[in-house]
């Protein structure tokens, strides 16, 4: 193995084998080294016929950048009177892995060849992505969120005023979080005072250092220019409690204009001092005529827009294309402007070998490719997760069928595990349908059941019959209201929590016997129609289960 090893590398078959009885013919390390440490020092009886060694092959197992361009031993077959010297030793980057000697940290880098060019493919630029370059850069830009941006909104008063608060933005991906921090800032600064400087950072790759790093130099450029900063942190709600912490002191002291933006509830994700010196401003997704607007704007611009991604080609998009788009991304005009560079793209390398068609045109069918399937918003541990459980209880409490089937679905596309709905189901069943029609609970748990044995996806319909039934079953919630009521009497000691009556405990001993335990207990089945108290003496005549004494005799 090790001589074949040494063979591949070039060397001959006498040196190789030289080597490999000098260091034991165990390593190919070794033996390596000792070839190269050999033809450093050339001697007459290194390598067959009195000339020193060369390695000819060696560096092809190794690729380190050169300014010289290397050169080629001559064969010699080519030479027969070759005059051979010693090659000079290897510079200081060519490394030799050694028993001794460490390997290096990090891989060699590999560098692929360019790939012949091919005269009608198009060259596609390289800059930002469409959805970078079109960011509305002031306010008046900004396209949507018009209740967050109307001219008498806290956002307009406090640029006209250059008195920018510190804020929370909250809202789904592609809203204009991080555009609308960026356009406040410039618009603030446009109005001729240019007292702010924008810093941006973000939850997920920087660190308490980071942060701290920018407040110092916030209070050197304050005291240095009498300039504030506005420093903004996308996805704040990753920041732990003792990170968000270290933002207090310096909102408090005015070093800095905190500007954060989240996809999560700041309620349930934001701690309570930090939402109390912030304002937490609320977008929506974008309606659908709002995100033509955006796509129209970067076919059109001419600039910034989609033709700069194309390089020397035009670009036509179709309506289709562009309604599609706009109606299927669920309000997040990043993923609208990332279909859109997508589809023209794809439309683009159609273009082909036809060099007098300069116009790539995109038509529905490439938006449908670019866009593939519609991301549903949904987080298993996040508020949308709860947002949609209620819904489908809800429903089924009103019952809807038809919604609670919807929402059902909507749940299982996001991903949610069908134990979960299942589970909700079966307390379903109790809580709202109850004894209105108990056959309920056996639906729910035989649900629950079906569900663990088949698993997704030929549980759905399932988990669909047992909505559907639960929905259309009549409800009550007189067990419910009876819980609920019990709970408030035993927490509040409005019982005052005495012991049981004596007549109603277990006697199993003689002892408790004589001690009156189940004395005067009156056996209903022999007499039915006996009045006997089963309630403590304080709590006489209390009522908790609203049900009609003629349907507790039939049940």
């Amino acid at each position: 193995m090790e001589m074949e090893q040494l063979l591949s590398m070039g060397f001959p078959s006498e040196l190789a084998a030289q080597a490999l009885a000098a260091t034991g013919g165990k390593s190919t390390v070794k033996a390596t080294e000792w070839i190269l440490s050999q033809t450093s020092h050339p001697h007459p009886n290194n390598s067959p016929n009195g000339s020193s060694f060369q390695q000819p092959k060696l560096d092809r197992f190794f690729h380190f950048p050169s300014s010289k361009p290397k050169q080629e031993p001559s064969s010699p077959s080519n030479s027969p009177t070759q005059t051979t010297t010693a090659p000079p030793p290897p510079p200081p980057h060519h490394q030799v892995l050694s028993a001794q000697t460490p390997p290096p940290s990090k891989r060699p880098k590999v560098f692929a060849p360019s790939p012949p060019s091919n005269p009608h493919n198009h060259t596609i630029s390289n800059d930002e992505p469409l959805a970078e370059r079109m960011r509305p850069r002031t306010i008046d830009d900004v396209i949507g969120q018009d209740l967050l941006l109307s001219q008498n909104s806290l956002l307009r008063s406090a640029i006209r005023c250059s008195r920018i608060p510190s804020i929370i933005l909250w809202g789904p991906p592609g809203t204009g979080k991080t555009s609308i921090a960026r356009a406040i800032v410039t618009s603030a600064n446009s109005q001729g005072s240019s007292s702010y400087r924008f810093v941006s950072l973000s939850a997920v790759t920087c660190g308490v250092k980071d942060v701290r790093d920018a407040f110092e130099d916030a209070r050197k450029f304050k005291l240095k220019n009498s300039k504030r900063t506005v420093l903004f942190l996308d996805e704040v709600h990753r920041f732990n409690k003792s990170q968000q912490d270290s933002f207090l002191p310096v909102i408090e002291d005015g070093t800095i204009v905190f500007i954060g933006a989240t996809t999560e509830n700041p309620s349930f994700h934001l701690v309570t001092p930090l939402l109390s010196r912030c304002r937490v401003l609320t977008l929506s997704p974008l309606k659908p005529h709002h995100v033509q607007t955006i796509l129209k704007r970067a076919v059109n611009d001419p600039d910034k827009g989609l033709s700069k991604s194309l390089g020397s080609l035009r670009v036509d998009v179709s309506e289709d294309a562009v309604e599609f788009l706009s109606t299927n991304c669920d309000g997040d005009a990043r993923v609208a402007l990332n279909a859109l560079e997508i589809s023209a793209v794809a439309a683009a390398a159609r273009v082909g070998s036809d060099g007098d068609l300069r116009l790539a045109s995109v038509a529905l069918d490439d938006a449908k490719e670019a866009l593939q399937s519609k991301h549903l918003a949904y987080d298993r541990a996040g508020e949308e997760h709860y947002n949609l459980i209620s819904a489908l209880h809800k429903s089924m409490r009103g019952s809807d069928a038809d919604a609670s089937i919807y929402w059902l679905v909507r749940m299982l596309e996001g991903g949610e595990q069908p134990l979960y709905i299942a589970r909700r189901l079966v307390r379903f069943a109790s809580e709202d349908v109850g004894l209105a029609d108990p056959l309920a609970l056996n639906q729910a748990v035989a649900c629950y059941q079906a569900c663990h044995f088949l698993g997704m996806p030929e549980c759905n319909v399932i988990l669909a019959q047992c909505v559907a039934y639960l929905a259309l079953a009549p409800k009550s919630i007189s067990v419910y209201r009876a819980m609920g009521a019990a709970q408030k009497v035993v927490r509040e000691s409005v019982g005052q929590n005495e012991g049981v009556p004596l007549h109603l405990r277990n006697a199993p001993t003689k002892l408790m016997k004589e001690l009156g335990y189940g004395k005067d207990y009156i056996y209903t089945p022999d007499n039915p129609t006996a009045n006997q108290s089963f309630l403590p003496p304080s709590l006489q005549g209390y009522k908790f289960l609203d049900w009609p004494a003629s349907n507790a005799n039939n049940g």
